[in-house]
């Protein structure tokens, strides 16, 4: 059993970024023991030692004292070393120090710490202000103004200390690792075509925001063709996503809104979408909840919610994602912990894909405020297909969207982690979206 002894404050900050690593991550049979020393010791079964230099935890004395905007590094080093598996890798919190020989090894980057950043979304904790909706922008983010934001920086800190641990001849197998593609879909429109006042709506955003008369008098066109020959809402892609799914071996995760107090939700009532559920969940697909707008900080609005789709669906939901991407830290993590959800998938940059979390792996989440472990498990978004397409964001041609998509696809491949995608049930047909759908089976086809 590998031994690790851990300085003797900041305890509950500690053991969780251990358990992450040796437990969630590598799988490894460990004992830790909190003791009066300075840095991190991992001392193997064969008496090796690595030891971890705890640049961050102690500077600051014990509790929350560690949670302030000026202890956010202004700006990150880049360094080599014989473990990394790419050309350099940031150093958030520590330096370059490395010794080596076969009995010990002394790391300077304390990777424990410069992983909890990305983990528990800290430097969230102090956004005063916020995006047009109100969202942390990525702008202000650690890794977006240090240019790694498209890199699984946890991933690649797991891998460094993995190579250092096996350089020590360590004699446990770790964890088995695969990528795994996540298809996810936001429900946020049931139907397209159900009333006229949705598509005068519509046609307004296309003449206000996409400054387009011509994509306004289209939907007119289209809204006529459909009415005429009495086809298919051209939002209810459903069967279609769990075909594409199911001819790769996936399962689709569709999440419902059922209800919501601004003009940004209920675009649909629930109720309307119960035999698409049933049909979901009879297919042996994944229903899950999509939290209104207003949901994300509202314990009493997100529960009313959550109760009504358990209701109409008769299966009570256990992951999702809040609506406009919503989230305050950690204020949205306790919520659905306390309402025994299991996984939050909200986490991306509406207008930058990347790893916000610093990797795209299933983890615990924390709460920096009660300073407690959660059940509730965070499966970061990587990538929104809004974010690449739609003129308000990026606005990328195809070729542009594909060749990032595809970036992500293998960059996950070679860490063996999750790579979850978000593709709305509405992104599929229109003039606007038409070559949304062509994207997302090439995708699915480069797989």
């Amino acid at each position: 059993m590998i031994q690790i002894l851990i300085p003797d404050n900041f305890i509950p900050e500690r053991k969780y970024i251990i358990n992450i690593f040796f437990n969630e991550f590598l799988g490894l049979d460990y004992q830790e023991d909190i003791s009066n020393i300075k840095h991190y010791e991992i001392i193997l079964e064969n008496k090796k030692k690595l030891v971890i230099k705890d640049d961050f935890f102690s500077r600051f004395d014990e509790g929350l004292t560690y949670l302030a905007e000026k202890n956010i590094p202004k700006k990150v080093k880049f360094t080599r070393n014989k473990f990394i598996i790419e050309d350099n890798i940031p150093v958030i919190f520590g330096d370059n120090e490395l010794k080596v020989d076969e009995n010990e090894i002394l790391c300077g980057i304390d990777i424990f710490a410069s992983s909890f950043f990305m983990l528990s979304r800290w430097e969230e904790y102090f956004n005063k202000i916020g995006d047009v909706y109100g969202r942390f922008p990525v702008i202000k983010a650690l890794a977006y103004k240090n240019k790694f934001i498209e890199r699984p920086i946890v991933n690649e800190y797991l891998e460094m200390l993995w190579n250092m641990l096996t350089f020590l001849s360590i004699n446990q197998n770790r964890k088995e690792r695969k990528f795994e593609l996540v298809l996810t879909h936001d429900v946020d429109y049931l139907y397209k075509m159900k009333l006229i006042r949705h598509v005068l709506k519509t046609m307004g955003g296309d003449v206000l925001k996409r400054k387009s008369l011509k994509l306004a008098l289209s939907r007119v066109n289209e809204y006529i063709k459909i009415k005429k020959e009495k086809k298919k809402d051209p939002y209810d892609t459903f069967d279609y996503l769990m075909d594409k799914s199911e001819s790769i071996g996936k399962k689709s995760h569709f999440y419902f809104m059922s209800g919501g107090i601004t003009k940004k939700d209920n675009h649909y009532k629930i109720e309307e979408a119960h035999g698409i559920l049933q049909k979901i969940l009879r297919r042996g697909h994944i229903v899950g909840f999509h939290g209104s707008y207003s949901s994300y900080n509202n314990p009493v609005q997100w529960r009313k919610e959550k109760k009504l789709l358990a209701k109409f669906c008769k299966y009570n939901p256990k992951e999702g994602r809040q609506h406009f991407l919503m989230f305050e830290v950690p204020t949205t993590w306790q919520i659905w912990e306390d309402n025994n959800m299991k996984i939050d998938s909200t986490l991306t940059y509406p207008d930058k894909e990347g790893f916000r979390c610093g990797t795209g792996d299933l983890f615990s989440t924390f709460n920096i405020k009660t300073r407690k472990k959660l059940n509730l498990k965070e499966m970061p978004l990587i990538i929104m297909e809004g974010t690449l397409l739609d003129s308000i964001y990026r606005g990328l041609s195809s070729d542009e969207a594909l060749k990032i998509v595809k970036y992500y696809i293998d960059i996950s491949k070679k860490y063996n982690s999750k790579l979850t995608l978000l593709w709305h049930n509405s992104s599929f047909i229109g003039p606007q979206f038409s070559k949304w759908g062509r994207i997302y089976e090439i995708i699915l086809n480069y797989l």
